[in-house]
C-alpha cells in the first residue's frame, strides 16, 4: 500500500485509460470515471470483476467480502498468491485495484453483504455485479431484491464448466425471484433451480472428467480460472453498456452462455422463468442425475 501511495503522483487518469478511447468516446470515458459499481464477493469471479472494471476506468466501487485467501483458491482467484495467504480478500483486492488506479473511490465492507450494511453498500450505485458464492442464496436474494427496489441493474456471470453463463436483471425485465422461483425451496432445490436458471442450455454437461467431484449437497464442484476470466470479460461489457446507456442489453428471461471447451454460444429465452416447461423438465433431469450420482457414491463407499 505504501508503494502505491508513493507512486500515485506519477498517475494520470487520461493517459492510463487512453487506449479505451475508440471503443468509447472521451466523454463516455469520463462518464465511466464518475460511475460507481458494487461487487458482492471477491473470490472466484468477484476479484477478477473488480480488476477488469478498474481497467475500464470506472472510478468508484463498493466491495464486500468477509473471507481470507486459502491455498485451495490458487486455481481460480486472481488475488490468491503465496504472499496473500490468510490475508483478507477485501484488503488484497483493494490494494490491487488501487495499484491500477490510485484515484479510485473505494468503499470497503469487511463483513460481506449483510442486512445491516446493505443500504450503505448500495448507496449511489449504478450497477451491481454479482460475485457471491454459488450457494450464498440468502445474501443473493436479499441483495438482488434490494437492487430491484432501487432500480439498480444486476449483472451475474457464472463460471460454469469451462465457460460462462450470463443473466442481467433490471427495470423492464423479469425479477430475480420470479425467474428462479426460490420461495419455499430447500437449499438443494434452490441449487438446482439456480444452476438450470443460469444455464438453460447446460452446455457444460458431458465433458466433466471426474463426476465424483460434483456434489451440490456438499457445496462442492470443480472450477477454473479460464471460466472466471471469461465471466469477467462478458460481465464488464454488459456493465459498460448499462453505464453508458448503449442499449442492446437483453434482460431476464433472456440469458446467454458461451462454452469455450465446446466453442459454442447460445442465447436462451425462458418466458415464465422457473415455470417454463423446458425449465421444469431440465430441473427434473438434473435432480435425477444428482440422485443417481449420490447412489453411485454410496454404493462405491
Amino acid at each position: 500500500m505504501n508503494r502505491v501511495l508513493g507512486v500515485a503522483g506519477m498517475f494520470n487518469y487520461d493517459d492510463a485509460f487512453s487506449r479505451n478511447i475508440g471503443w468509447v468516446t472521451e466523454a463516455e470515458q469520463q462518464r465511466l470515471r464518475r460511475s460507481r459499481v458494487a461487487i458482492g464477493g471477491l473470490g472466484g469471479v468477484g476479484g477478477v470483476h473488480l480488476l477488469t472494471l478498474a481497467r475500464l476506468g470506472i472510478g468508484g466501487f463498493s466491495i464486500a467480502d468477509f473471507d481470507v485467501f486459502d491455498i485451495v483458491n490458487f486455481n481460480r482467484q486472481v488475488g490468491a498468491t503465496m504472499s496473500s495467504l490468510q490475508q483478507p480478500k477485501l484488503d488484497v483486492l483493494a490494494d490491487m485495484a488501487r495499484d491500477i488506479n490510485p484515484e479510485l473511490d473505494l468503499r470497503l465492507f469487511p463483513a460481506g453483504v449483510n442486512k445491516e450494511s446493505l443500504d450503505a453498500f448500495l448507496e449511489g450505485i449504478d450497477v451491481y455485479v454479482d460475485g457471491l458464492d454459488f450457494f450464498a442464496f440468502s445474501a443473493r436474494r436479499m441483495t438482488f431484491s434490494a437492487c430491484e427496489r432501487r432500480n439498480i441493474p444486476v449483472v451475474t456471470a457464472a463460471p460454469l464448466g469451462l465457460g460462462t453463463a450470463l443473466l442481467v436483471f433490471g427495470p423492464g425485465g423479469m425479477s430475480y425471484e420470479d425467474y428462479f422461483g426460490f420461495e419455499g425451496c430447500d437449499e438443494m432445490e434452490m441449487a438446482i433451480r439456480f444452476l438450470v436458471g443460469l444455464s438453460p442450455g447446460m452446455l457444460q454437461r458431458g465433458y466433466v472428467a471426474d463426476m465424483s467431484r460434483v456434489d451440490l449437497a456438499e457445496r462442492r464442484g470443480p472450477s477454473s480460472i479460464a471460466a472466471c476470466q471469461l465471466c469477467a470479460g462478458v460481465a464488464a461489457v454488459e456493465t459498460l453498456k448499462l453505464l453508458l446507456g448503449r442499449g442492446g442489453v437483453k434482460l431476464a428471461p433472456w440469458g446467454s452462455q458461451f462454452d469455450a471447451y465446446r466453442m459454442r454460444y447460445i442465447r436462451t429465452w425462458r418466458p415464465g422463468g422457473h415455470r417454463n416447461p423446458l425449465q421444469r423438465l431440465m430441473c427434473v433431469l438434473v435432480a435425477r442425475q444428482l440422485a443417481q450420482m449420490a447412489r453411485n457414491k454410496h454404493h462405491g463407499s
